[in-house]
């Protein structure tokens, strides 16, 4: 599956919004060495690197042009193209941020604990991750792609995401290796402008990816039009067009 960073980017200020909120939660005070895991166009290590100004900022992703898009913006820090699971760095890192990037990555249960692995003493491994598979956008996804001529290549379009974890599950499981863990879990109302249709675009940087993957482009156009219509009947637009769209996201601070 591979990804645009033009179309990511079309909701960057709601996007970079929670990675503020995370990285200001973040209680380790001063960094030699930060990494962004999974930084995508580079918005996140933005953030990152005004919160610790004279660090070693560094940043990965797996795809190639998040990557490219990421050098542009931020020509001065270093990016490379990898991929989390075979991040064999042994650290220390003083902060790992992971901005909307594990819900595409399983086995929590081992990774957490490896990146907990690589933090100095009093380090932070901060990560914020979409919990929305259970929300009507996605619901319709899939909805969408069980109901039409494309159900066998949709078939398991929606095993891309990995489902989270209830919070304590989280607790658990870094705690031992903490002296902090921080979890909390906040709802965002985006107002787009657009209407239903803004809503559409917004996914088509995200969820709906391994969906359209698949597709041929006479497919992906009639998929998006029965998407779309499916969406309107879920969440009308206001008399001003604008529409809000409810995003759940899950915060996890672990300081070791």
């Amino acid at each position: 599956m591979t990804w645009s960073a033009s179309q990511y980017v079309q909701f960057e200020d709601e996007r970079t919004r929670p990675v503020r909120d995370l990285v200001g939660a973040i209680p380790t005070a001063s960094a030699r060495r930060a990494a962004d895991v999974g930084c995508g166009p580079g918005n996140s290590t933005e953030v990152l690197a005004a919160r610790y100004a004279g660090a070693e900022v560094t940043g990965f992703d797996s795809d190639a042009d998040m990557i490219a898009a990421a050098r542009k913006r931020l020509p001065d820090l270093r990016f490379d193209i990898a991929d989390v699971t075979a991040w064999n760095d042994p650290g220390p890192y003083d902060v790992i941020l992971a901005n909307a990037v594990f819900q595409w990555v399983p086995d929590h249960a081992t990774l957490f604990p490896s990146l907990i692995d690589k933090l100095a003493p009093g380090g932070s491994l901060a990560v914020q991750m979409p919990d929305n598979l259970n929300e009507p956008p996605h619901q319709l996804m899939r909805e969408t792609a069980l109901n039409g001529p494309w159900a066998n290549k949709l078939a398991k379009a929606a095993e891309a995401r990995t489902p989270l974890a209830n919070e304590r599950w989280y607790y658990e499981l870094l705690k031992p290796h903490c002296t902090r863990v921080d979890i909390w879990r906040t709802i965002y109302q985006h107002p787009l402008k657009g209407g239903p249709a803004a809503i559409v675009e917004w996914f088509k940087g995200s969820g709906l990816r391994p969906f359209l993957a698949p597709l041929t482009e006479d497919e992906k156009a009639e998929y998006l039009k029965r998407y779309e219509a499916a969406v309107a009947k879920v969440f009308p637009a206001m008399s001003d067009g604008t529409v809000l769209l409810p995003f759940p996201r899950v915060f996890i601070v672990a300081t070791r």
